[in-house]
């Protein structure tokens, strides 16, 4: 083989790896959301058999955390990636993070509703409380893991700006549980659960939020956690002006279903 063809082929390995680490952070989205749908739908029903089936899938995720973080390792100590394929694999080693603590707040919902699936009344009732937020958060985190499948910053940028409707429907249901406990001190045990629902789910578009941003980061080439969305804009929209100015075509970030932009940013 001629020393180009090898080359050509190397990269090609690579490319091939970084892309298929890619879809299996997806896969592991896809399960995490999967679970909070099912934790929720178990609470609604008072079905303690669909509860029980979000335990029993909790180590899958944490398998994938596993596995995908041995794999990301190892590129980084065989490939030693550097500008935006090392953004791309250090991006995903912290994406990871988020969608196994997404799974670990599905699994909180399963016990509470495990807990009182043997009761009368158990949370079925309560469930309307936080209902509407529930599909505000699984919204956002579908909208989420799209964003990181099209590396559509742009669209990170929108998602992320929504987390405060999660925010303020968190609040709305506090002060509704508050009310509730206040006016009959016998729903307090119930009211304490759904406050603990709700908190999970505020967790859930926490994480969402994270995993928007780094995508901010594998496409800009900025961090931008803890800075404020018109920052965010500013430097993303100088970062991408630099990247169109220093590569061609196909090093433009975004695109839906390709890999992050090699620009050396």
């Amino acid at each position: 083989m001629e020393k180009a063809e090898l080359g050509a082929h190397i990269l090609s390995r690579y490319n091939e790896e970084l892309e298929r680490l890619r879809t299996d952070v997806l896969h592991m989205g896809g399960l995490a959301e999967s679970q909070v749908q099912i934790a929720l739908r178990s609470l609604s029903e008072g079905n303690a058999a669909l509860a029980s089936e979000v335990v029993r899938n909790e180590a899958r995720v944490n398998q994938y955390e596993v596995d995908i973080d041995n794999e990301c390792n190892r590129i980084l100590a065989t490939r030693a990636p550097t500008a935006s394929d090392l953004r791309l694999v250090v991006a995903m080693i912290k994406t990871i993070t988020d969608i196994e603590r997404v799974g670990d707040e599905a699994h909180k919902i399963a016990h509470i509703s495990m807990r009182h699936s043997g009761l009368d009344r158990g949370l079925s009732d309560g469930y309307r409380v936080v209902r509407h937020l529930g599909r505000t958060v699984l919204e956002h985190l579908h909208e989420a893991l799209d964003v990181f499948a099209r590396l559509d910053a742009q669209a990170a940028i929108a998602t992320v700006r929504r987390d405060r409707a999660v925010d303020e429907e968190f609040d709305a249901v506090q002060r509704q549980c508050i009310t509730f406990m206040i006016e009959d001190p016998r729903t307090i045990r119930a009211s304490i659960d759904l406050l603990w629902i709700a908190r999970a789910l505020e967790r859930v578009g926490d994480h969402a939020k994270n995993m928007c941003e780094y995508v901010i980061y594998m496409v800009g080439g900025r961090d931008v956690r803890h800075t404020s969305l018109a920052d965010v804009e500013v430097a993303l929209k100088a970062s991408l002006a630099r990247q169109a100015g220093g590569a061609g075509p196909s090093a433009q970030p975004g695109q839906p279903g390709g890999a992050a932009p090699r620009d050396g940013a």
